[in-house]
């Protein structure tokens, strides 16, 4: 395998001219252009005889690189090159399988839909052992190659003292690796929320729902979980695309009343999100909204004075004038759950300041407004 990568990295110099290759590979092949010429100077400067009693001492092998040519070549390597490159010896899988190698990619794919609360449930999925043995779980052939290093992680509860001893020793369940093949084989239901749930489904356009989610690296698309409504069964959504998720931007449980902090900024032209829910057996989903003026003002901001007053006007204007959805109104010096069971209950209220978030609303505004 070594003579192999070795003579890969050789032909890089020949066929450079003829292919073009992608940046990291071009990036590779310039440390080991300087490696290999530095070598070359340095012989040809203060030549040697070989010894020949042992031809095979002067072999290059890509270990014999320093450590910070070999890191720099490792972080240019896909999670794939990566998994390669660990089975190839033991020195290699414990510089292929360091956290700072994974950390990079973790963040990269997954930064954005993972929030506190996944980091959690990761570290209670990895102290649970029947995980590993669950059918559920159990998968095949793994496109990105990740079926070998996979099986390290079943047979760290299973098998003789020494399987488990060299499993752990060559991936650890809490690695940042271990956590990255979860996610991408979808072994690992993990907590986001979803934008437009159901399909986009015209009772939940504009809003933003908690699920657990498990990702199909073939179609690469999520398929989503969603809390059961009161008696309901538990929704299933499959086919949910990266653009419609997002972390949780306040770590709180989707049954739990958000305590605002913001409710004295507020004033009109302003954009939030509300929580609400259908009746108290429902968990909370947020929903998208702008503050609006009072009925005594006239929506010139010279003389608004809506801010000062303690009842705040919320908008959704995804609704069309008249219905019954289309505004509430909060006291925001005594902002608890309020509504009734024929039109829900409103809870807590975020402030948006992030444009991007703000745009993201934008464009999963309706075509049509609804009734």
């Amino acid at each position: 395998m070594l003579l192999y990568f070795i003579i890969s990295c050789l032909s890089f110099f020949f066929l450079s001219k003829s292919f073009s290759l992608p940046s990291w590979a071009s990036e590779t092949k310039t440390l080991l252009s300087f490696y290999f010429s530095k070598n070359l100077f340095t012989t040809t400067l203060h030549p040697t005889t070989p010894d020949p009693a042992s031809p095979l001492d002067h072999q290059m092998s890509v270990l014999d690189l320093p450590d910070l040519a070999l890191d720099l070549i490792l972080e240019l390597l896909p999670p794939s090159g990566l998994s390669s490159m660990a089975k190839v010896c033991s020195s290699l899988r414990e510089r292929c399988v360091s956290d700072h190698l994974w950390e990079k990619h973790l963040i990269t794919k997954w930064g954005k839909v993972l929030g506190p609360a996944a980091h959690r449930d990761w570290r209670c999925y990895i102290s649970s052992s029947c995980h590993l043995d669950s059918p559920n779980n159990r998968i095949g052939h793994h496109p990105l190659g990740f079926d070998k290093i996979i099986s390290l992680i079943r047979s760290i509860s299973s098998g003789d003292e020494k399987r488990k001893r060299y499993a752990a020793s060559s991936l650890p369940l809490d690695s940042t690796m271990s956590f990255y093949l979860s996610l991408e084989t979808g072994r690992f239901w993990f907590p986001a929320q979803v934008y437009n749930r159901e399909n986009g489904h015209v009772g939940f356009m504009l809003s933003c729902y908690d699920a657990e989610l498990s990702y199909d690296t073939h179609t690469d698309t999520f398929q989503a979980r969603y809390a059961p409504h009161g008696r309901k069964a538990v929704a299933v959504e499959k086919g949910v695309t990266w653009e419609r998720l997002r972390a949780a931007p306040i770590d709180i449980s989707p049954h739990h009343l958000h305590v605002s902090d913001s409710l004295n900024e507020l004033k009109p032209g302003d954009h939030i999100e509300i929580q609400w829910r259908r009746n108290k057996a429902f968990p909370y989903g947020w929903w998208y909204g702008v503050v609006g003026h009072l009925e005594s003002c006239d929506g010139n901001l010279n003389h608004c004075h809506c801010h000062l007053n303690e009842m705040v006007v919320l908008e959704f204007n995804q609704y069309t004038v008249g219905s019954r959805w289309r505004r509430t109104m909060i006291n925001k010096r005594d902002h608890r759950e309020e509504g009734n069971e024929e039109e829900g209950f409103y809870g807590g209220i975020r402030k948006l300041s992030c444009k991007e978030e703000i745009a993201m609303w934008t464009r999963l505004w309706p075509s049509s407004i609804l009734e």
